[in-house]
């Protein structure tokens, strides 16, 4: 977390200010900055708000940070009473949560567009290199194969009624979803409060509105190599940002293996260290971030073309870099 205050700060993001809102009678208000931050979803989720009012600023807070929450409480992989953790222990869930019902059915449509590249059934190949690496070792050949007969998106059956796993051994993550749908419903909370400019962070960026005396908010995109040093500086347009990278969870030094799988090898893609995408929602945008470290920078160029809103910037593990056409536009 240190990294990431760091690079805030560094883009004139975590520093308090005070700005001039016109009201309706002509006078200006003083906007103050005000800020919260809260844990949830495996990382802490940091919010600052521009607001006239203290309390008002405070209630919006608070609201939308108990939206983070209780996606938390539904999509953990580490609560045992989550719905997710339900259906990873039981092969089932019964009456299952419309939100959860929503990111799955997101899910599919990325897997269904991605040609499977993007599948939530990966969780097996997590614990298998997890149970590896304590060993000191890596799975396999055989061991991943095994494996991948577990993983197949299109054996994840929803329903209002129920969500069920298909096959014996299956699991599903949405660590590549929640926080971006977290990101979604906190800015609704926001906006259903009056807010119209904020920066929220849940390991994916949201914003509202801009940052004051119409300065667009701006967000460092981590370089993949070279710790807190920034591959690139881009201002928010009112989309989200989410970035996938080869160096949050890694099971080899190199970096060959890591926390993203390709369904169809049992392996980590080897050719992007990280991907960036800004896209309308975000829940598209972690979903794509993810998608596009598998599918590799010919597919995920193209698919940019073909999705609304959504501009990409991908970075080799030999430091070659691709962005799509919109993207230049916003480089800091």
């Amino acid at each position: 977390m240190e990294r990431r205050t760091l690079v805030l700060a560094s883009l004139g993001l975590a520093s308090a200010g005070t700005w001039g809102a016109l009201q309706r009678d002509g006078t200006t208000a003083a906007l103050r900055t005000h800020q919260r931050q809260d844990r949830a979803l495996g990382t802490t989720v940091q919010l600052t708000v521009l607001h006239d009012s203290a309390d008002r600023a405070q209630a919006a807070m608070a609201d939308a940070l108990a939206q983070v929450q209780a996606v938390d409480r539904l999509m953990s992989l580490y609560r045992a009473d989550s719905q997710l953790a339900q259906l990873n222990r039981h092969g089932h869930v019964d009456a299952p949560d419309a939100r959860l019902l929503q990111v799955l059915a997101q899910a599919q449509q990325l897997s269904a567009l991605t040609d499977g590249a993007f599948d939530v059934t990966v969780q097996p190949l997590w614990q298998l290199y997890t149970q590896a690496q304590s060993r000191g070792t890596l799975p396999t050949p055989a061991q991943v194969a095994a494996v991948r007969r577990q993983v197949d998106w299109r054996a994840l059956q929803l329903s209002p009624a129920r969500v069920a796993l298909q096959r014996p051994g299956m699991a599903v993550t949405l660590n590549g979803l929640a926080q971006g749908h977290a990101a979604d419903l906190a800015l609704q909370a926001l906006r259903a409060h009056g807010v119209t400019q904020a920066l929220l962070d849940t390991g994916e960026f949201a914003a509202l509105g801009d940052k004051g005396g119409g300065q667009p908010w701006q967000v460092g995109v981590r370089h993949p190599r070279q710790g807190d040093t920034l591959a690139a500086r881009l201002r928010l347009d009112g989309r989200a940002l989410a970035t996938s990278g080869d160096y949050e969870t890694v099971f080899s030094t190199d970096r060959r293996h890591h926390h993203i799988f390709d369904p169809a090898t049992g392996d980590s893609p080897p050719e992007l260290a990280s991907a960036t995408v800004l896209a309308p929602t975000g829940l598209l945008a972690d979903g794509l971030s993810t998608a596009f470290m598998i599918t590799g920078p010919a597919r995920a160029l193209q698919l940019t073309t073909q999705l609304h809103g959504v501009d990409v910037l991908l970075i080799a593990k030999d430091g070659r870099r691709w962005h799509s056409p919109g993207l230049a536009a916003l480089l800091g």
